[in-house]
């Protein structure tokens, strides 16, 4: 019954296009020969007519006949219809390579969802591809996402932070940012959203020969106090080569042209979020981290004496598990060249810079001090403040910033004035107050405070003025008369009632 009533439409639709044509002819053509009943025959409508009533077979050729079609629109038609009617004859094969077609020109990924895909939806290709471009989550891709955007934080409470030394903490700050960029990079790719957004494609590659760089140039700044010259920005030149490579060959390219490279490394049996150049540059990756970390090591073991105790366990951690993080990639390197994005080594680097990004973090929260590569403040070999994370642009500005504290805002006249209050105020540690008054006014904290309360007595007792002794004393900052008196005497070798006879008597 129901090939009978198959019969009757398509008799009828013959009819109907055999009078269509009739009226053509009549009508004239303006010259152009008349299309026949056959080119009806092999027309666009036929092929879908097939396909509507599962005659995949009579369509599939019809199809074939129309790719060369110029409209997006219609080739687009036309190629999902190859691929459902190829899987519907349980071709995966041709199916597959048709979606591939389809794909490029338009990507939507949901189109393997279709029903007549299940055919071959068990098919190791199909699996494959379904696997790569449609998002999925899973729990190592949801861990790396928060790592990531727990780096981004850290990478702004360093920038801010102004106790850290400025260049320390511009060169720790951006070694934390390419790691969870990486890791971002390394979600996306995994989630399958690289395909939804293609400008975050190889988004961390122009960073690959960053990390070591900034990490020696970070433990150069911190233990030997010196600034960065011009000279070291030759470090930075391969970085700036790859970056101008990547522009020309992916970076500079629109979103459809990335996808189309993408599913090109993907219909070669290749990750479509690497690299088409993988092996050259896991390689120079793998030696620029290698170099540097021993340039590191040279430096480490160099600068054993002065350093506190605190700040040698960080920078041992630090460079421990940059190296963990070296060895580690190298064999993960092997592994995405050889085709395996799974298992311990696949995640192992990953894992490692994680581990990088939450202990910086952990550190900017809670000893912060130690990014400036402070040193011990007693050591019998070396005199006290011989080497600290305070180089001299650091200390001349914090210089100008103390001597405004006292001079213009009279911080010296709070009578419970300290050491802590002072470095609160800088914006900066204890210790580099400290080391501050020491260097550049050769006396102790006390001492300092007194000298500005000592000179503004003396002021206060030259003017004539109705305040006592006693006023004067609570005025400039002390608590009781007897160390205004005591102070006062060691600075002028006179008591202040004696330094104020002697200049009513000249």
């Amino acid at each position: 019954m129901r090939q009978s009533t198959n019969y009757i439409v398509l008799l009828f639709l013959w009819l109907n296009l055999t009078f269509a044509y009739g009226l053509t002819v009549n009508s004239g053509y303006g010259g152009f020969p008349a299309p026949t009943a056959e080119t009806f025959k092999d027309s666009l409508d036929w092929a879908d007519y097939y396909f509507n009533i599962h005659r995949f077979k009579e369509a599939v050729p019809l199809y074939k006949k129309n790719l060369d079609v110029t409209d997006k629109e219609q080739k687009i038609h036309i190629l999902k219809k190859l691929a459902l009617s190829q899987a519907a004859l349980k071709k995966p094969e041709e199916s597959i390579g048709y979606i591939y077609d389809y794909f490029k020109i338009d990507f939507q990924p949901t189109f393997l969802l279709h029903e007549d895909f299940d055919h071959i939806r068990n098919n190791e290709d199909f699996i494959k591809l379904s696997g790569t471009v449609l998002p999925k989550f899973t729990g190592w891709s949801i861990f790396y996402f928060f790592v990531s955007l727990i780096g981004f934080y850290v990478t702004f409470i360093l920038l801010i932070n102004k106790k850290i030394d400025k260049q320390a903490r511009i060169l720790i700050a951006i070694f934390v940012f390419i790691h969870s960029l990486f890791i971002l990079n390394i979600c996306i790719n995994q989630t399958n959203y690289v395909f939804e957004f293609p400008h975050t494609y190889l988004m961390s590659t122009w960073s690959s020969f960053l990390y070591g760089p900034l990490l020696f140039l970070y433990f150069k700044r911190v233990s030997k106090s010196t600034d960065l010259k011009k000279n070291d920005l030759w470090h930075f030149l391969p970085t700036l080569v790859l970056t101008v490579y990547l522009i020309f060959t992916v970076y500079g390219f629109s979103g459809s042209e990335k996808v189309n490279q993408m599913l090109q490394r993907l219909q070669e049996g290749l990750n479509p979020g690497d690299s088409t150049k993988l092996l050259l540059m896991v390689v120079l990756k793998a030696t620029s981290l290698g170099v540097y970390a021993f340039f590191v090591h040279l430096i480490l073991a160099n600068n054993k004496m002065g350093l506190s105790k605190k700040t040698r366990t960080w920078q041992k951690n630090i460079y421990f598990i940059h190296v963990s993080y070296v060895m580690v990639y190298i064999i993960y390197g092997i592994y995405i060249n050889i085709g395996v994005n799974s298992g311990v080594f696949y995640h192992a680097p990953i894992v490692l810079m994680s581990t990088m990004v939450l202990y910086v973090g952990y550190a900017a929260n809670v000893q912060p001090d130690v990014f400036s590569g402070l040193y011990a403040y007693t050591n019998r070999l070396f005199p006290k403040y011989v080497k600290s994370g305070l180089t001299d642009s650091l200390s001349q500005e914090l210089k100008k910033n103390l001597t405004d504290l006292f001079l213009k805002d009279k911080l010296y006249r709070k009578n419970d004035i300290n050491l802590d209050m002072v470095a609160e105020k800088l914006d900066t540690t204890r210790h580099n107050a400290s080391q501050l008054i020491n260097e550049h006014f050769n006396m102790s904290f006390r001492e300092f405070v007194n000298s500005y309360r000592i000179q503004e007595a003396k002021e206060l007792l030259e003017k004539e003025n109705e305040l006592n002794i006693i006023d004067i004393a609570y005025e400039v900052g002390y608590n009781n008369k007897v160390s205004f008196n005591k102070a006062f005497k060691k600075d002028t070798h006179l008591t202040p009632s004696e330094y104020l006879n002697h200049l009513k008597q000249g």
